[in-house]
């Protein structure tokens, strides 16, 4: 009935409803009446009328759903009880349905008869069709596929029928789009026209096959392989618009489901010989993506007028800027778009992101190909991409978190699993599917990808891309596909960097990254990776295109070893670099070689953007330093600080990754250190630090685990960034390795350092390697280090010192003050804190250290100042000296161990010696190398300091270290410094440095050693004093002596005369040595531990220490070593001659080798002694002369003889004589003189008390001391040089340089002094034999006899005058010796020697100065007397003891001096006086006391004097004549002056005889005599006319005594008789 009135075209509405109810409200209609229905609908919609039309195909599809659900229904009723029906047998009956039941039945009839339809068929079932359109049969048969997929899945049958009808179908349907090439159409030159590809169909289809591939490729692997390569054919730029645009939309409904895409690709890709289905699918969208910029747009009618692909003709490119075609009134850039070499593509929002909500596909009521607007198809694949890498990320991010999720239950459940079961078994399997998904997509994806990252304009767009790609670089990472990670991250890096940037800078190191083994060298990487070959064809990957119009905002330097102009930042750039921030710091574990990408292009942005480090690496926003300044916007500006905290974050976050991924990091940034520093070569522009920041920083957050990186870390900073010729890059590189080694030591290590040796020195060490660095910078950083250091951990140190002080003491000259400088304040800091919680073994290294500071030469305060350390440490050695000990000794132990068992000697300085004793040795060695640096002051200081500290702490040191003391240290300086005296320049120094005057005393750099060889010399020889007791037990102390002796010998010859004065002071000092006392008496005294010598000289040097501390230090050290301060046992002195008469020895060569005379003519400069010296030299006899007194003999005497002449003979350099010569009126000694007077004087005494034998040492001094006196004639002559007197002398003051003349001393007061001496020495020893014998007396006559000859010829006044009360007091003591032994005729020869001093005092031939006064005249002429009267009272009256000739001789000189002729020289008015009348007179007298004496022994005797007398008379009788003659003939005029005078005389004479005459007795008068008186008688009386007053009173006086001889004649006869 139904039926008819459908036939009818009645009720159509009706009709369908009532169909509808009846299928739908029960299950009863089946099979042919079901059939039935179901045509009725179907031709109900194929009325005109449009609501019935649209009805019917409404009721169809319901009706189509109910019988299917009705299938599903049945099968739920059975599922309890399902049989397996018997399997179908191929296609051996296409309706064979027996198996179904009912329902299924009638579904199967349907759909065979759905798909014969709409193959254009006959209908099996549907009996009754009239017509039929494809494009509704293919709609239902989508809505049964898509709505009861399970069907098909469980009946075999109906499976049979997807493969058997559908598939074939939709293939054959496909082919007009496949065959159709846009642009062609059926022209005429084609052979067939080609069917155009219909629209509704091809969509409908492509829906078929988005529900075929969805639901059953399980059952349809093959088929869907056919259709999913068709789909990618669809995308093809050669198809139309819309079939691309509906392919695109089939293609992003697969990429939504990863799961599928999964099953593709172990479908497919992993076969071998089957389609790389998953990759086409991938490339192909790529491809399309391309397309659409690259091809020139040939879209159909509908979309000529908005060009979907690209734009072509060059005028729409040039319009973009402006209100475009998108008819946006604005700018283009508010409108999210794709823009790319001029072609520009807007974005739509076409679906919510992870669901393929197509548009095309959905329009089921077009008929025509729908115009397709701008962008769409660009905007599907875009969407498609982005979901098709977030699915498979996730997909596979999800099983392997799980995967690793099991396999930490597994661990945990048994820890100890073998290797073998920790991963379960599927995985395997899995890993490659996820491998092989990876490497299939890749290439396509990375090259879609860059592309719209370089085109995109749009934030939130780019934002996407930056996310797909990220995921995609860690996933491979995750899965180490190394060169897929690598790819994504450099598209990621170049488009961070500014356009073309990547290219210039880094190609430079192009790889190939196909070639995976290369890849692995974490070198050779590139940024700049062009094409990928896939699949033979190659796959652009898109270089960032410079015209792009994005915001600028930052311009800056582009970071590149030659200075180019300045490159721009955008926004897209900043955010790329946000997104790589982001990669490295969520995914840093998985980036393993890629890390130097990242950082290569993070370091670039950095340097753009002007980032420069700052404390502990953290880069902050600064000023380039030079070129055109960076600019940056606002925008960035806020943006930077958030950029560089997570920069840092980056970093701190690498205390997250594991080991292996650490290193990475630690390896990439070196290398990319070594890039920048050889950037940074050969041009002096700022380097680039990042690289070595960015290493401090990750050193210091991984401080933890800090023994992984260490060495690679420091070796890197130290091999290659410290030592760079770029400051500033040095400068950061010292700056990071010194902040990592503070934070090193400073870190809470567990266990902590001071547990762990081994790490606390790894620490140190990079320390230690900067000293070999050579640059002052760098080590300027590394003090100021060790200096914190010391700071903060000094107190834990503990085995780091030696590295510490390495470092402190790793200096050199030229380094510089400021290095020095800056080192020494360490080593301050060490001294004065540290020493007593270092290890004692390090205290050596201190003692060292200090040393090396004192023999820098940049600074001299520093050398100072580190003597003065030195003296501190000894302290704190002296203080702590048991302590020291006791450790020293336990470390000595271990060593002697160790060497023991290696079977070698122990190596340490000074060995034998106990390890304290070699401190102390190491300290003095030190101070000793300071004692002859080449700069004075540190000398004089180091001198000062070594021997106090000997002095001060020598007691602690054991007897046999002494023995090394003297002979390494001591000897050895005394050497050295003798040495260096010995050759010094004698150029005058200028100036001090600076504007320091020099003293003239140490303005030769031999003048300055002099100082030294003084100080050093006096050092030693009063240790030799002080200590002589300790020194005195070693074994060979007389060597030492000798040698010490040999020292003091070549310095007092030396030609300096500070040095040989100084050194006489030693020798005097080493003489006062005290020689040790044997009465046992005395040993009360030495009863204490430590001998006297010992606290004396603690008390005289050690600064204000307690000497009970001292001592009992110095006996506990004593103890230790078993050693008692030894005493000399009782008894038994120390026999000490030896020593003093070695010491004579010296003296005597001293003595002679600088008295000698110099043997060269007088032209050349001579050296001659100066006086203080030769007083110094003779000063020393008298103590040296204690010590041997008791062996000097005759012989030693003589060479003390010839060195006193020697030294006396000396003189002085005019320059010096005024301050060394009293004036020469002034009679006074030099204290030469003096000193050798003394040491006569000593000798003297000496004898006086010692032994008979000694006595006949006697004369040797008296012939001394004469000679000495004879110097006030002749002073004696220096070899050949001419002496002058001094008053003729000149000072050289003006010609500085002019030889100076030589001045003869003022001998006169010395030689007088001697005769004093001489005088005053005979006096005690006239009667000693040996002077009797040796004619002492006659020898002093003879001596004296030179200035009484002289007399008024002798240099000085007084000699002569000395002579002679000297030549009195001798004779007086004298003759009575000589009188006594007459007989022995000892004395004989003396008695000439007598006479001829007489006569040649008394008659001298000498004329006196005519500036005499008469008062002087007077006191001269009374000596002569003196003379006279002791010939008559000591010699004349005991003539008969005295040999005749002398007598004789006497006799004639009276007589000469009685009758002495006037000299001629005189002034009248002195005549009378100068004429020594009283001289004659006495002469006179003498004589004729003697002629007359009636003791007259000898004829002959009475003879010589009668003979006297009578010529005397003659003589007068002569004179009186010729005076009256005279008289007579001048007349009125008066006679010369000299004949009155004369006359005078003669006439004093006679007057004189007259009364000798009266007073003799008679008979002792010769007659002869009388005859001759008597005869003058009228010669006197012719006198008397004279007019001379004068003459008429001496007349006067002559003739009174006539009186008395006036008497009246008696007879002859009576007077014969009587």
């Amino acid at each position: 009935m139904l039926w008819q009135l459908m036939e009818n075209g009645l009720e159509e509405l009706k009709l369908l409803q009532t169909v509808l109810v009846l299928l739908t409200t029960n299950t009863i209609v089946h099979d042919e009446v079901l059939s039935k229905a179901i045509v009725l609908c179907f031709r109900l919609h194929f009325t005109k009328d449009n609501i019935t039309n649209n009805t019917a195909a409404a009721t169809v599809r319901q009706v189509v759903t109910v019988v299917f659900e009705r299938m599903v229904a049945e099968d739920e009723k059975f599922k309890g009880l399902t049989e397996e029906p018997p399997a179908v047998q191929g296609n051996s009956n296409r309706r064979s349905v027996s198996t179904l039941r009912p329902s299924a039945k009638d579904a199967y009839m349907l759909f065979q008869d759905l798909c014969q339809l709409v193959n254009a068929d006959a209908p099996y079932w549907l009996v009754g069709m009239t017509e039929m359109t494809r494009t509704f049969g293919l709609e239902l048969l989508e809505s049964v596929l898509n709505d009861f997929p399970e069907v098909f899945l469980q009946h075999q049958e109906f499976s049979f029928l997807l493969k058997e009808r559908v598939c074939p179908l939709v293939i054959k349907l496909f082919s007009p789009n496949i065959k159709f090439r846009q642009g062609c159409g059926s022209s005429a030159s084609s052979p067939a026209p080609v069917e155009k590809p219909y629209f509704p169909i091809c969509m409908r289809l492509l829906r078929v096959v988005s529900v075929l591939i969805k639901h059953f490729y399980s059952l349809l692997v093959t088929e869907c392989e056919i259709f999913l390569s068709l789909l990618v054919k669809f995308l093809d730029g050669e198809k139309p618009q819309w079939l691309r645009a509906v392919a695109v939309e089939s293609v992003h409904r697969l990429c939504v489901q990863p799961h599928l895409l999964r099953s593709f690709c172990q479908s497919y890709d992993m076969k071998q010989h089957s389609t790389k289905v998953f990759r086409d699918i991938v490339n192909a969208l790529g491809s399309f993506i391309q397309s659409l910029f690259i091809l020139p747009s040939a879209g159909n009618t509908s979309s000529t007028s908005t060009p979907a692909g690209g734009s072509v003709s060059a005028s729409q490119g040039s319009a973009q800027g402006g209100p475009g075609a998108a008819g946006a009134g604005g700018g283009l850039i508010t409108q999210a778009a794709f823009e790319y070499r001029g072609t520009w593509i807007p974005l739509m929002n076409v679906s919510v992101q992870g669901s393929a909500k197509a548009t095309y596909l959905e329009m089921l009521d077009k008929v025509e190909p729908p115009s397709i607007p701008e962008g769409y198809a660009m905007s599907v694949a875009f969407s498609a991409l982005l979901d098709l890498v977030r699915g498979i990320t996730s997909l596979i991010e999800r099983e392997l978190s799980k995967q690793e999720q099991e396999a930490a239950m597994r661990e945990e459940a048994e820890p100890v699993s073998p290797p073998q079961r920790a991963r379960c078994p599927q995985d395997p399997m899995a890993h490659e599917v996820w491998e092989e998904m990876v490497n299939a997509c890749w290439c396509g994806l990375l090259a879609a990808l860059s592309l719209l990252l370089d085109a995109s304009t749009d934030e939130a767009a780019t934002e996407n891309i930056l996310k797909a790609e990220l995921s995609m670089a860690s996933l491979c990472g995750r899965l180490g596909l190394v060169t897929p990670r690598d790819a994504f991250i450099t598209a990621i890096c170049k488009a961070s960097l500014p356009p073309h940037y990547a290219l210039t800078i880094l190609s430079s190191n192009t790889a190939n990254l196909s070639n995976k083994d290369r890849f692995d060298e974490p070198r050779s990487f590139s940024l700049c990776i062009s094409v990928y070959s896939i699949q033979g064809q190659s796959v652009q990957m898109v270089s960032p295109s410079s015209e792009s119009h994005q915001q600028v905002v930052a311009v800056g330097q582009p970071l590149t070893a030659q200075p180019q102009g300045t490159v721009m930042l955008t926004a897209k750039n900043i955010q790329c670099m946000r997104t790589l921030l982001n990669l490295a710091h969520c995914h840093g574990g998985y980036l393993g070689t890629s890390w130097q990408l990242v950082l290569a292009t993070l370091q670039h942005l950095v340097w753009i953007l002007g980032l420069k480090p700052s404390v502990g690496g953290v880069l902050k926003p600064g000023r380039a330093v030079e070129g055109p300044s960076t600019v940056l916007t606002t925008a960035v500006m806020t943006d930077l600080p958030v950029i560089s905290n997570i920069l840092s974050r980056l970093f701190e976050s690498s205390q997250y990754l594991d080991d292996v991924s650490l290193h990475h990091l630690i390896n990439a940034l070196c290398s990319l250190s070594m890039e920048a520093m050889e950037m940074a070569y050969g041009n002096n522009k700022e380097p680039s630090l990042f690289a070595v920041a960015k290493l401090l920083e990750t050193g210091l957050v991984n401080m933890d685990r800090i023994e992984i990186l260490w060495r690679p870390l420091t070796a890197h900073l130290l091999e290659q960034v410290c030592q760079h010729p770029n400051a500033r890059m040095r400068e950061w590189g010292a700056e990071a390795i010194t902040s990592l080694i503070k934070a090193g030591l400073s870190f809470k290590h567990d266990p902590p350092l001071s547990q762990n040796q081994r790490l606390q020195l790894l620490l140190l060490n990079p320390l230690k390697e900067l000293s070999n660095v050579l640059h002052a910078d760098i080590r300027q950083k590394q003090l100021e280090c060790v200096l914190q250091i010391l700071q903060n951990q000094g107190d834990t140190l503990g085995p780091g010192w030696p590295l510490v002080l390495g470092v402190i003491g790793a200096i050199r000259n030229d380094q510089g003050e400021s290095l020095i400088r800056t080192a020494f304040q360490c080593l301050q800091l060490v001294v004065t804190d540290f020493l007593p919680t270092m290890p004692c073994m390090c205290l050596q290294i201190v003692v060292d250290v200090a040393g090396s500071f004192g023999l820098q030469n940049q600074e001299l305060n520093i050398s100072l100042t580190s003597i003065g350390l030195l003296w501190n440490i000894s302290d704190y050695f002296f203080q702590r000296g048991e302590a020291i000990t006791e450790e020293l000794e336990r470390e000595e132990a271990v060593l002697l161990r160790q060497a023991q068992d290696k079977g070698e000697p122990l190596h340490r300085p000074f060995h034998p010696a106990p390890p304290f004793d070699c401190l102390w040795l190491c300290l003095y060695a030190k101070l000793g190398e300071l004692c002859v640096d080449p700069r004075p002051a540190v000398r004089k200081s180091a001198g000062q300091t070594m021997f106090s500290t000997i002095a001060a702490h020598g007691t602690l040191l054991q007897p046999p270290t002494w023995n090394i003391v003297v002979w390494k240290v001591l000897f050895h300086l005394l050497d050295c410094v003798r040495k260096s005296s010995t050759t010094a320049d004698k150029e005058k120094i200028e100036s001090g440095g600076g504007n320091i005057l020099i003293h003239h005393s140490r303005d030769t750099a031999e003048k300055q050693w002099a100082e030294t060889w003084v100080l050093t010399l006096a050092g030693v020889a009063r240790i030799f004093n002080t200590r002589r007791y300790l020194l005195q037990q070693l074994g060979d102390f007389f060597k030492a002596w000798e040698v010490l002796l040999d020292h003091i010998q070549s310095a007092a010859l030396s030609k300096n005369n500070e040095v040989s004065l100084a050194a006489l002071k030693s020798f005097q000092e080493i003489l006062q040595l005290v020689t040790p006392i044997k009465d046992t008496d005395k040993l009360d005294a030495l009863a204490m531990d430590v001998p006297p010598v010992l606290m004396e000289s603690l008390q005289v040097s050690g600064p204000g220490r307690p000497l009970v501390r001292s001592d009992s230090l110095a006996e506990r050290l004593a103890q230790r070593y078993g050693a008692q301060p030894s005493l000399p046992p009782p008894g038994e002195e120390l026999d000490d001659s030896a020593l003093w008469w070695s010491a004579w020895n010296t003296w005597y060569r001293i003595g002679t080798e600088c008295t000698r005379p110099p043997s060269g003519g007088t032209d050349k400069l001579v050296f001659v002694p100066s006086q203080p010296f030769l007083t110094a030299l003779i000063q020393i006899f008298p103590a040296l002369y204690q010590h041997i007194a008791g062996g000097f003999s005759m012989e030693d005497l003589k060479k003390l003889g010839v060195i006193l002449h020697g030294a006396v003979s000396v003189p002085i350099s005019s320059d010096s004589s005024p301050f060394i010569l009293p004036s020469y009126t002034e009679a006074v000694l030099t204290s030469l003189q003096e000193a050798v007077l003394t040491a006569l004087d000593v000798l003297q005494k000496a004898i006086c008390v010692g032994s008979e034998n000694l006595q006949v040492m006697y004369p040797a001094i008296f012939e001394q001391l004469l000679l000495f006196v004879e110097f006030s004639c002749k002073p004696p002559q220096y070899g050949k040089m001419e002496t002058k007197h001094v008053a003729n002398a000149k000072y050289n003051q003006i010609q500085l340089f002019a030889p100076a003349e030589w001045v003869a001393l003022n001998y006169v007061p010395f030689a007088e002094q001697s005769l004093e001496v001489v005088v005053d020495l005979y006096h005690k020893t006239a009667c000693h034999k040996a002077v009797i014998n040796e004619k002492v007396l006659q020898n002093i006559i003879k001596t004296l006899r030179i200035p009484l000859g002289l007399k008024y010829a002798c240099p000085a006044e007084s000699t002569w005058k000395l002579a002679v009360s000297s030549l009195l007091k001798v004779l007086s003591i004298g003759l009575p010796v000589a009188r006594q032994q007459a007989s022995s005729g000892k004395f004989d020869t003396m008695w000439p020697e007598l006479a001829n001093a007489f006569e040649d005092f008394l008659f001298t031939k000498s004329t006196p100065p005519d500036n005499l006064s008469i008062q002087e005249f007077q006191r001269n002429e009374a000596v002569d007397v003196q003379v006279v009267q002791l010939i008559s009272t000591e010699i004349l009256p005991f003539a008969n003891f005295i040999p005749k000739e002398f007598v004789g001789r006497i006799m004639s000189m009276l007589n000469k001096g009685s009758i002495h002729s006037q000299s001629s020289s005189f002034t009248e008015a002195e005549m009378d006086i100068r004429m020594r009348e009283e001289f004659s007179k006495v002469c006179f007298e003498t004589l004729l006391q003697f002629s007359f004496s009636n003791k007259v022994s000898t004829p002959q005797e009475g003879y010589i004097s009668r003979m006297a007398l009578s010529v005397l008379l003659q003589r007068a009788q002569d004179v009186l004549r010729r005076y009256v003659e005279d008289q007579r003939l001048s007349g009125r005029c008066p006679l010369p002056r000299q004949q009155v005078t004369e006359i005078i005389f003669v006439l004093k004479a006679i007057s004189t005889l007259m009364d000798s005459l009266k007073k003799t007795q008679p008979e002792n008068v010769d007659g002869n005599v009388w005859v001759q008186v008597i005869a003058l008688y009228p010669t006197l009386v012719e006198c008397i006319t004279c007019s001379s007053p004068e003459v008429s009173s001496a007349l006067k006086d002559a003739l009174g005594p006539f009186k008395d001889f006036m008497q009246p004649p008696v007879s002859k006869v009576q007077n014969g008789e009587s």
